[in-house]
């Protein structure tokens, strides 16, 4: 009878898994104290499940359990298994995004790493979930549900790591191809077909000499998963070629990765207090119906406005490089570096003027408030014949697309250096840089008659006034900068019962910001100017304090700088009380730095008040830990406590395309992680886990000089309570069969939690079938069940301070969809 481990790898062993589970390639060789990072290192995981006896928790998930889940699922969507993580997708495919949090933490404070470079957002540390590697290529992920390596190249991790680590190339040649057709089958969601295509090329040795590479792209396409209107195409492309120096480890390895996603906004019509038990609500026609068309005598109507009518396309693209070099005996050296490039925008639409923006006499196009005084939400004003009747109407107005643009070009560099003292004791040097130029503009766009976007980036063919110049919505630059000093130590002792890792590090962070535009109100409201004269706008609308330092009128374009650094330790040890049993200890300070939209808004606020300098989140993290370790059992069991200073907490808002931050003052998190991964006999997997999470805002939050929201005792707003789940799984023959369930307990809409929503289960189904009995060893059918019982739930949602059910915009959890796939190995 064929092993289920001999199942679970077999597409694993069509290419060489990497090794080490840590970010960069020098915290990799660090953490293996008195080894050499090899390729084909025994696999220390239970079915998928390694809990590392590191001082810092962490659980790493491989690609046997990988390669389990429906191919192009998000990673975010599999490390769904591990204690204390939470993700609810927004549709069954992975591709439409999400709510991820770790510990409670939201994803703008994990770090995500892809082979050790930051994929978190430069300006709002957001994680986009649905552009994440294609699940094919990872060969593990390493969750750190604690404190991030000393070296990483973080501004906001103080919730935990996720670092995706991908495969190694092949000594052989050797390729992979899949092709996938999925539906959701759920009442009412009639056709909504999947279908997806994965090819992989290993090209073995090339040279003789250790020179390997793989080439790999995909192609998806699905209908949205709930409105009739919408689709989600993503392409993506990666490649990977490594050549090895030596004997004993030394490498360097470059590689890329290109992804292309055009897809509308989905989600559902609801608010949160209309949200019932209703499933049949889930599938719905869009308001206004299509097909229609767009009003061109000078008043808009509906078409092309509808929010399942919105783009987020997407383009971005990493080349990464990996190295590592033995100087002398016991001395290492390694580099890493990337260069990233993210093209991507978001939002909605607008009715604009075909006329120019009149204040005091004096005319002006660009983004200016919708009634005079300054009030009302800007539009734009163009001085132009919008709708091409030759006619420059002062009532016209024409329905224009305005998505927030955003442009990152960013350059990362980590450096390691490693001696071994002796055969136990160890130490390093590091040295992280990372500079992100963030350039966010706000160009309009047409619209054809049929309302749909003449180009989803208007950026590259933006409207303009009569004169010429571009109107948009929005115009800042900024450059996100760190340089981070670090040293650790990791030692030995007690005939290596012991180990003790002392590290330190020392960022020094920056943040360069240049707005254009003028400045309006602290929520960071701004007018632009395209054409007229600037200095006339500015005398209409005097910048002034009150007595009380309050700002009024419009701040004018400026540049500022902020600095943030801080000294944290980062400590631990692990003691082994039996050769199966140890426990582990670690302490960290962390350092969470504003993020781009907090300090545009400060900019309101004169440079001589301490509030246009926000403060950063400043953490300590303790973790203790009891670990058994066997070859058939993998078991853990970690108490955590973090305070916090300076809380922040983001919420996306649609309309602006940015986040709005609330500081919580101080807040108190603590909890348990648990899980357990069992396999008794070869043909049998089962892995449970469990998690709680308890958050307690110390006091009330000031929304005015003498106003307060009652904060205080209150859990912050969408963390879930309860965490608990498990997988099991068996092979009979040629037939592999599993299910996993995921329980997520209550969440809170806001953060005076008087919205509270209901915890739910999801159980998911897989069956592999291998031809191996007909000759085809690497070929399997397999078949994916997502949320069997099609649980009808709140999935993703943003919340705030005090929002009400009435005002709260929330997604359907992912309903019930299956997927058939054929994998081809040769």
């Amino acid at each position: 009878m064929r092993t289920m481990l001999a199942c679970g790898v077999a597409l694993a062993a069509l290419m060489l898994p990497a090794a080490a589970f840590a970010q960069s390639t020098g915290s990799q060789s660090f953490d293996e104290t008195g080894e050499i990072v090899v390729s084909g290192k025994k696999d220390k995981a239970v079915g998928g499940v390694e809990i590392p006896d590191s001082p810092k928790p962490k659980v790493v998930i491989t690609s046997e359990l990988i390669q389990r889940q429906r191919p192009g699922q998000s990673v975010n969507e599999i490390i769904n298994l591990v204690p204390g993580v939470s993700f609810t997708n927004n549709d069954p495919w992975g591709s439409s995004g999400g709510s991820f949090t770790i510990r409670g933490f939201d994803s703008s404070r994990i770090s995500q790493t892809f082979d050790g470079i930051p994929l978190n957002d430069s300006g709002n540390y957001a994680i986009y979930t649905n552009q994440q590697v294609d699940p094919e290529l990872i060969s593990n992920v390493n969750v750190n549900l604690g404190a991030t390596d000393v070296d990483s190249p973080t501004a906001s991790a103080v919730g935990g790591t996720v670092n995706i680590n991908t495969l190694n190339p092949s000594e052989v040649l050797s390729g992979m191809a899949v092709a996938s057709y999925g539906n959701i089958v759920a009442d009412g969601a009639g056709d909504r077909p999947y279908t997806r295509v994965f090819g992989l090329i290993q090209t073995g040795d090339i040279t003789g000499h250790g020179t390997k590479a793989w080439f790999a792209a995909s192609n998806a396409h699905n209908e949205a998963a709930f409105a009739n209107y919408g689709v989600v195409q993503k392409s993506q492309y990666n490649a990977k070629i490594r050549q090895d120096i030596g004997s004993n480890g030394d490498f360097i390895s470059l590689a890329g990765n290109y992804n292309v996603n055009r897809n509308n906004f989905g989600g559902s019509p609801l608010n949160a207090a209309s949200f019932g038990n209703d499933k049949s609500v889930r599938f719905y026609d869009i308001p206004g119906g299509i097909p229609c068309n767009v009003s061109l005598n000078g008043t808009p109507n509906t078409c092309g406005t509808s929010f399942e009518r919105r783009y987020n396309p997407s383009n971005n693209g990493n080349a990464r490089i990996n190295s590592r070099y033995t100087l002398a005996e016991g001395l290492i050296l390694s580099l890493d570096g990337a260069y990233q490039y993210v093209k991507a925008n978001g939002g909605g639409t607008v009715s604009a003027r075909e006329s120019a923006f009149t204040q005091n006499g004096q005319s002006f196009t660009g983004y200016f408030p919708s009634a005079i005084g300054n009030t009302g939400a800007p539009i734009p004003y163009y001085n132009a014949d919008l709708n091409g009747d030759g006619i420059i109407s002062p009532t016209g107005r024409v329905t224009v697309l305005q998505p927030s643009q955003t442009q990152t070009n960013r350059y990362t560099g980590v450096a390691n250096l490693a001696y071994d003292l002796d055969p136990n004791n160890r130490v390093r040097l590091s040295y992280t840089y990372d500079r992100a130029r963030h350039r966010q503009t706000g160009e309009t766009g047409a619209l054809d008659i049929g309302g749909e976007p003449s180009d989803v980036f208007p950026v590259n063919n933006p409207l303009t006034d009569g004169a010429g110049n571009v109107v948009q919505k929005r115009d800042r630059k900024s450059f996100a900068t760190l340089n981070k000093v670090a040293a650790e130590y990791r030692g030995q002792f007690i005939d290596e019962k012991l180990t003790l890792l002392l590290g330190v590090s020392a960022p020094f962070y920056k943040r360069d910001l240049n707005q254009y535009c003028y400045t309006t109100s602290l929520s960071g409201n701004v007018n632009c100017v395209a054409g007229g004269n600037a200095a006339a706008f500015q005398a209409a609308n005097p910048y002034t304090t009150t007595a009380t330092g309050a700002p009024r009128g419009a701040a004018p374009p400026q540049s500022r700088t902020y600095k943030y650094d801080k000294i944290l330790p980062n400590v631990g040890a692990t003691f082994r009380l039996t050769p199966a049993v140890s426990v582990a200890a670690s302490f960290a300070q962390n350092l969470s730095v504003p993020g781009t939209d907090t300090l545009y808004n400060s900019l309101y606020v004169p440079a001589t008040n301490s509030a246009a300098r926000p403060r950063p989140e400043t953490s300590n993290s303790y973790d203790l830990s009891l670990r058994y370790q066997r070859s058939i059992v993998q078991a853990a069991l970690t108490g955590w406590y973090s305070t916090y200073k300076n809380r922040i907490v983001s919420a996306y808002d649609l309309d602006c395309d940015c986040s709005v931050d609330t500081n919580l003052g101080e807040v108190k998190k603590y909890g348990f992680d648990a899980s357990v991964s069992v396999r008794p006999v070869p043909q049998v997997l089962a892995y449970v886990f469990g998690s709680y999470i308890k958050s307690e805002i110390q006091d009330n939050v000031a929304t005015g000089a003498t106003t307060f929201a009652a904060t205080a005792g209150n859990y912050e707003r969408a963390a879930p309570n309860w965490l608990a789940g498990g997988r099991l799984q068996g092979t009979i023959g040629d037939l592999d069969l599993g299910a996993q369930v995921k329980y997520t307990g209550r969440r809170f809409l806001n953060d005076i939690n008087t919205v509270k929503f209901g915890g739910y289960t999801v159980v998911d189904l897989d069956i592999r079938y291998s031809l191996a009995s007909a000759g085809l060893a690497k070929t399997y059918l397999q078949l994916n069940v997502s949320n069997l019982f099609d649980e009808f739930y709140v999935g993703s949602f943003s919340g705030s301070l005090s929002q009400l059910g009435t005002g709260a915009f929330v997604n359907f959890g992912s309903p019930r969809a299956i997927s058939g796939s054929l994998i081809v190995g040769f």
